[in-house]
C-alpha cells in the first residue's frame, strides 16, 4: 500500500498524485486541448482507493492510497511545472491483511527505465513485513545467519584515534572472527602462539604499565572526569605485568638451554662439555655486572658468532700418520657444504649423530636425498656458475650502455638461465655430455625476445625445448657465458678461446708477454671483428698460443657481446664462423664445435668437469694423488651414461672425502 502519494514543496499546498491530472487541465490555457493530452500525466485517479487482487473483499483501502499485487511497477510522467521543487512523499506497508508471509521491497527513482523490477531479492532495498510475522521472523533469522557468517568487519583500519596532543599505541588484537570462521583448530592454535610470542617479545603488559601511567597522568591535568573510570583498571593491569615478570624469569634457564641448542647448530656438531662450561660462565659474569637476561644473552650470541668452530670447518684428526675417517659430524658437514653451501639439515645431523653416516648406503642415501632438495640449487650457483666463470653474472657491468641498452635489464634473466639449466642437470641426473649437445633451455619471455625464441609469453620460468635451432643448447649457447667472455662493445675470439680451452678442456696457457698492445675497443672501418684479431695474432710471439685459442672463439662469432645470434657484425659485414683447429680439424659455428667437443675431445672435457667438482668437493686443490680416483671416476662415467650422479657418489664415497690425514702426518704430506 502507497499512502497518499503526494508533491510536497515549501510554501505550496500539497498536490496528491491521484490530482495531477486535473491539475494540469487547470494550468492549461485550452481546457479541451489539455484534457486530451493528460491521458499520460500522473496517475488514473480511478486507481486509488481499489482493492488489489488478493485481500478479502472487505478488506479497507483509503480513498488516498494505491494498493497494488507485488510485483507491479508504474511509470509516473509528472509535469515539469508541477514537479519543479517539489518532493514525492509517500509511506509504504504491507497491507494488515495481506497474510503473514506477506513482504515486499518498495523504491521509487526517476529517470527512464526506473520502472523495471528485479525478481529477486535486492540487497540494498529494505524489506517490509508486517511486525512479528511469519516473513518478520523469517527474514530476521536469516539475517542473523548471515550476521553470523559476515560480520560488519573482519580488520579495522584505526584502533586508537589520532589525538592532537599524544596518541599511544599498542597491539590490539581483532582476529576474533577469523579464528571463528576462517581457521581450523590447528591454525587457531599456531596464531595464539604467535601472538604470545608477539606479546612475549615486544614485552606488552609491561609497556601497558607504562602506558597506563601516562594516561593517568594526562587524564588528571585535562579530563579529570575520566580518572574515576581508568581507576579499576590499574589493579588488573599491575597483576597481569607481575606474572609476566614471574614468566619472564621462569623462561631464563630455557632460554639459555636454547642457546646451546643455537651453538651446536652453528658449530654443526654437539657442543663438548667444556664449550657449553665456557657459555654458562660467560653468560653468568655478564648477569653480575648488572647486565638484564636479554643483554646477557645477546652478547653470549655474539661469543657463539665469532667462536672459530663457527666460522672455520674445523676437523679433529687422530693420532697416526696415516689417512683416517673423519667423524660421522664432520663427514656430515663435508656432504652439507659440498651438496647445499650450508649447514646440515635435521635429518643429516641425526644421521651423523646416531654414527651411522659412515656408513656406505646410509652415506650415498643421504647424498641422493639431499641432490633432490631444492637446496640443490645451491651446487649450481657456488660450484657451477664458479667453474663457467658467471658467478655473480647479474652483477656484470662493463657492457657499453650505447651500444647495448638492453643488457642491463636482461643480466638477473641470463644469470638465472644459466642456474636452472645446472639446477636440472644435478637434479636430473643428467650425462655430463648433455652440458654440450643439451637441445633445451629455461627461458622467460624477455630472455626468449633476446634469443629471438617465439611463443614464451609471461614473466614466469619455464623449460624450453628444440632450442637448438635458435642457436642455443648447452653451455655454448648461454648468454652469459657467451657475454662474460666478450667486450664491452664488441665481442673477443680471443676470451672466448681462452675460456673453452683452459675452463671446458684444462689446457692452461702461459701467460702473454709483456708489453703485448691492446686491442682497440672500436673495430676499425672496413675490418672485421675477425681480421682485426688476426692482424694482431700474427705477432710471431703471440701466434703459438693463438693458433690454439682464436678459432674456438672464432666459432662463436656468430654470437655478439651479449650473447644474440646474428648474421652480420656491426658494421654490416657478414659473420664468418668457419675456421681450422690446431690440430687440423676444420668446423664451421658453434654446431662444428660442439661436435669436435663430443667427438675428439669428450674425454678431456668430462675429466675437466669431474676435476673441477673434485677440487669443489674437497675445498683444495685437485692434487697428483687424486688422478687415480678421477681414472677410477671416468671408467665408472663411460659404462653408467655418463651420469653425473654416478661422479658425485663415487666422489662422497671416496677416501678423499672420508678420510683425514693423521695428527703426526707431515705437513708436507699428501
Amino acid at each position: 500500500v502507497w499512502e497518499n502519494p503526494r508533491l510536497v514543496a515549501p510554501g505550496r499546498a500539497d498536490l496528491p498524485l491521484r490530482l495531477v491530472r486535473q491539475s494540469r487541465i487547470e494550468l492549461e490555457e485550452h481546457a479541451a486541448i489539455a484534457a486530451a493530452d493528460a491521458g499520460g500525466v500522473g496517475i488514473d485517479s480511478k486507481l486509488f482507493g481499489l482493492l488489489a487482487d488478493g485481500l478479502p473483499a472487505d478488506a479497507p483501502v483509503d480513498a488516498q492510497d494505491l494498493c497494488v499485487q507485488a510485483p507491479f511497477s508504474i511509470d509516473i510522467t509528472i509535469p515539469a511545472e508541477l514537479a519543479a521543487g517539489c518532493e514525492l512523499v509517500t509511506a509504504g506497508k504491507v497491507h494488515p491483511q495481506a497474510g503473514g508471509d506477506a513482504s515486499v521491497q518498495l523504491q521509487a527513482s526517476v529517470g527512464p527505465g526506473a520502472d523495471a523490477v528485479s525478481s529477486g531479492l535486492s540487497p540494498s532495498v529494505p524489506v517490509v513485513a508486517l511486525k512479528d510475522s511469519a516473513a518478520w521472523k523469517r527474514f530476521e533469522t536469516a539475517f542473523a545467519d548471515f550476521r553470523s557468517l559476515f560480520p560488519k568487519a573482519l580488520c579495522y583500519a584505526r584502533i586508537v584515534p589520532v589525538d592532537e596532543v599524544v596518541t599511544l599505541n599498542l597491539f590490539y588484537r581483532e582476529d576474533g572472527e577469523l579464528k571463528r570462521l576462517m581457521l581450523d583448530d590447528a591454525q587457531v592454535k599456531e596464531l595464539d602462539r604467535l601472538w604470545n610470542e608477539l606479546l612475549f617479545i615486544s614485552q606488552e603488559p609491561v609497556e601497558l604499565v607504562d602506558v597506563y601511567e601516562q594516561l593517568m597522568g594526562y587524564a588528571s591535568q585535562d579530563r579529570s572526569d575520566l580518572v574515576k573510570s581508568f581507576m579499576p583498571m590499574r589493579g588488573p593491569i599491575e597483576a597481569r605485568a607481575a606474572a609476566f615478570r614471574r614468566e619472564m624469569t621462569d623462561t631464563e634457564p630455557l632460554q639459555l638451554a636454547k642457546l646451546h641448542a643455537f651453538a651446536a647448530r652453528a658449530y654443526r656438531r654437539p657442543l663438548r662439555p667444556e664449550e657449553a662450561r665456557e657459555l654458562n660462565t660467560l653468560y653468568a659474569e655478564l648477569r653480575g655486572d648488572d647486565l638484564p637476561h636479554e643483554q646477557a644473552c645477546a652478547l653470549t650470541l655474539a661469543r657463539v658468532l665469532v667462536a672459530p668452530a663457527f666460522l672455520y670447518k674445523a676437523e679433529s684428526p687422530g693420532p697416526g700418520a696415516g689417512p683416517q675417517p673423519v667423524s660421522d659430524a664432520e663427514l656430515g658437514t663435508r656432504l652439507s657444504y659440498f651438496l647445499w653451501s650450508s649447514l646440515p639439515d635435521a635429518e643429516l645431523s641425526q644421521t651423523a649423530a646416531a654414527g651411522r653416516l659412515h656408513e656406505p648406503e646410509v652415506l650415498l642415501a643421504q647424498t641422493r636425498r639431499m641432490l633432490h632438495d631444492t637446496k640443490a640449487r645451491r651446487l649450481a650457483e657456488e660450484f657451477g656458475t664458479q667453474w663457467l666463470h658467471v658467478h655473480g653474472f647479474a652483477e656484470h657491468d662493463e657492457k657499453s650502455a650505447e651500444v647495448f641498452p638492453t643488457f642491463a635489464a636482461l643480466r638477473g634473466a641470463m644469470e638465472e638461465e644459466t642456474i636452472l639449466f645446472l639446477t636440472d642437470f644435478l637434479q636430473s641426473d643428467r650425462s655430463i655430455l648433455s652440458l654440450l649437445d643439451a637441445d633445451h633451455t629455461f627461458l622467460n619471455e624477455d630472455l626468449a625476445k633476446h634469443y629471438a625464441i617465439p611463443s614464451v609469453e609471461g614473466s614466469q620460468w619455464r623449460r624450453v625445448d628444440g632450442v637448438r635451432q635458435h642457436g642455443r643448447g648447452g653451455i655454448l649457447g648461454l648468454a652469459s657465458t657467451l657475454a662474460t667472455q666478450a667486450g664491452a662493445s664488441r665481442t673477443s675470439p680471443i676470451l672466448r678461446g681462452n675460456w673453452l680451452s683452459e675452463v671446458l678442456l684444462g689446457e692452461k696457457l702461459p701467460k702473454p708477454p709483456k708489453n703485448v698492445p691492446l686491442l682497440a675497443e672500436t673495430v676499425p672501418e672496413g675490418l672485421t671483428e675477425r681480421q682485426l684479431i688476426a692482424r694482431h695474432s700474427s705477432d710471431a710471439a703471440c701466434a703459438k698460443c693463438h693458433m690454439r685459442i682464436d678459432p674456438f672463439g672464432f666459432a662463436l662469432e656468430h654470437y655478439d657481446a651479449i650473447g644474440r645470434f646474428r648474421t652480420q657484425d656491426a658494421a654490416g659485414l657478414p659473420i664468418d664462423a668457419a675456421t681450422t683447429l690446431m690440430d687440423g680439424t676444420p668446423i664451421d659455428g658453434s654446431d662444428g664445435l660442439r661436435s669436435y667437443l663430443l667427438n675428439a675431445r669428450r674425454d678431456t672435457f668430462e675429466r675437466q668437469f669431474c676435476r673441477k667438482l673434485l677440487g669443489y668437493a674437497l675445498g683444495r686443490a685437485v692434487q697428483l694423488s687424486d688422478e687415480p680416483l678421477l681414472d677410477e671416476i671416468q671408467a665408472t662415467l663411460a659404462g653408467s651414461g655418463h651420469r653425473v650422479h654416478v661422479a658425485i657418489e663415487a666422489i662422497v664415497s671416496s677416501p678423499q672425502f672420508r678420510d683425514i690425514r693423521g695428527a703426526d702426518a707431515a705437513d708436507g704430506e699428501e
